[in-house]
């Protein structure tokens, strides 16, 4: 399936508009981020803002490229952008706020809180379980019908969780675990239930005036955004301007905005009890299942013998491509925001992150996905799969990249050619077999081709590898007839 949420050589990077350097020691590292920056820029990887803190100061903090590249407008520190599933943290602090007031049980039961969900689910669901993606809600980005028909449609909460937040449960609740946007966008409804108020006003009273974020906000489709990016996306034709999204639609699961220095006050924030208290907090950054506690992603990687323990959420909305990254036991702090979907951003994170330890961090490496695209335009598919292929023997200079090979295939897709798709979705399915995601992209496209038999081969595999693909069965159920 298509993400909502991830290819070319992007503008030409005006880069270098506000470097901070607080402390004499970091020069270095600063000037080795700068260079990354800059590698990742000319590569067209990157196109947004960075913020880099190390041991609680800000080392680094600038603009990189365009905030609108039609009128030449650069971006910079205080750029706004979209926070895509970033938003989902901020969602979870406030549940935990009405917990420490008494108005929710983290195991009260969905029911408890929204009168008007189905009974029969709401009742097994608890508040827990959804924060933590344990609930087994389905995900209504998942749906076909998502980029076809909703995205673009302004809704209210209740209306839309009934009519696209209400399926059969994928799992029972608590026995495993699936990223879910329902379930974030139900968290919301119920915020909204218990205080009486809009999410965004309970977001801008609870957290954003407090903290002085004055510059992040819950966006509103009908309202211009001074200073505010304008997001773009890679098509055949090359980057252009991504498609609109009514902001009612991602909710209180990635309907906000921010910058990265407002970001960095939020970080700040999470190391004391000016907006959870420390029991809130120690819940938050609790791995349940899947490495996920409320809102983040908690790991312990390796680095140079020592383990890091790193408190991250990545986001991705058309036009936009966000991850804060929070290592706690040194108080490093990563903040990379892109008006540009297709960005590197885990990549130059993490870049970063070896740098801030002491370590020289790899140069970027050129995306096959952009490769493949320039090459099927010069010379056809047939001749560009063939040259791609032996590249990528070449790893030290070309990287493949699964989300941004799905999303060409589905580009072609949408153009009406299907050849062309059938070809890039089945070279992802070699270069990442152990995909789920893949192999249902490759069924799509075989089945728009006509090849029913292959389509339902690849569609099984895809629910094989992850039985909780239930937009997967529903295809499968249609190609077979039942």
């Amino acid at each position: 399936m298509p993400k909502i949420i991830k290819i070319a050589h992007f503008f030409c990077a005006a880069l270098l508009l506000f470097v901070y350097i607080h402390q004499p020691h970091s020069q270095d590292k600063v000037q080795k981020i700068e260079t990354l920056v800059q590698q990742y820029a000319a590569l067209g990887q990157i196109n947004g803002a960075v913020l880099v803190a190390e041991n609680g100061k800000v080392i680094y903090s600038k603009g990189v490229g365009y905030a609108d590249t039609e009128n030449k407008i650069l971006n910079n520190s205080e750029t706004k952008f979209r926070l895509a599933s970033v938003t989902k943290q901020f969602t979870a602090a406030l549940i935990l706020q009405l917990v420490e007031k008494g108005k929710i049980k983290l195991d009260g039961k969905l029911s408890d809180y929204l009168p008007y969900y189905r009974k029969d689910v709401g009742e097994k669901v608890t508040i827990h379980q959804i924060l933590s993606h344990t609930a087994g809600i389905n995900n209504y980005t998942d749906k076909p019908e998502f980029a076809k028909d909703d995205a673009e449609k302004r809704v209210e909460p209740k209306e839309f969780i009934l009519a696209r937040c209400s399926d059969e449960l994928v799992f029972e609740p608590g026995t495993s675990w699936a990223y879910s946007n329902s379930g974030y966008f139900i968290l919301g409804a119920v915020i909204e239930e218990v205080t009486g108020k809009k999410y965004g006003d309970v977001l801008q009273e609870n957290i954003l005036v407090p903290l002085g974020m004055m510059n992040s906000g819950y966006e509103n489709s009908d309202v211009t955004y001074e200073n505010k990016a304008k997001g773009y996306e890679n098509s055949i034709a090359g980057v252009v301007p991504a498609r609109r999204i009514d902001m009612s639609i991602p909710f209180s699961a990635g309907s906000m905005y921010s910058t990265v220095e407002d970001m960095f006050k939020w970080d700040q924030s999470l190391y004391t009890d000016k907006i959870l208290s420390d029991a809130s907090r120690e819940k938050m950054f609790t791995p349940v299942l899947n490495n996920y506690g409320y809102g983040f992603g908690i790991v312990e990687p390796e680095l140079g013998g020592k383990k890091i323990r790193i408190i991250s959420h990545s986001g991705g909305i058309f036009g936009f491509n966000t991850l804060f990254s929070r290592f706690v036991d040194d108080k490093h702090t990563i903040v990379v925001l892109n008006n540009y979907y297709d960005a590197a951003s885990s990549a130059l994170s993490n870049g970063i992150a070896q740098i801030l330890y002491g370590f020289d961090a790899p140069p970027p490496r050129e995306d096959l996905t952009n490769v493949l695209m320039k090459k099927i335009t010069e010379k056809g598919i047939d001749a560009a799969v063939k040259e791609v292929k032996a590249l990528k023997e070449d790893a030290a200079k070309y990287k493949t990249n699964e989300v941004g090979m799905n999303n060409l295939g589905y580009l072609f897709l949408q153009q009406g050619k299907t050849k062309e798709a059938v070809e890039i979705l089945k070279l992802n399915v070699e270069w990442y077999p152990k995909s789920s995601n893949v192999y249902d992209s490759y069924g799509e496209a075989l089945a728009a081709a006509g090849d029913i038999e292959n389509a339902i081969l690849n569609y099984k595999k895809s629910i094989e590898l992850n039985p909780n693909n239930e937009a997967g069965k529903e295809m499968l159920k249609k190609l077979e007839g039942k």
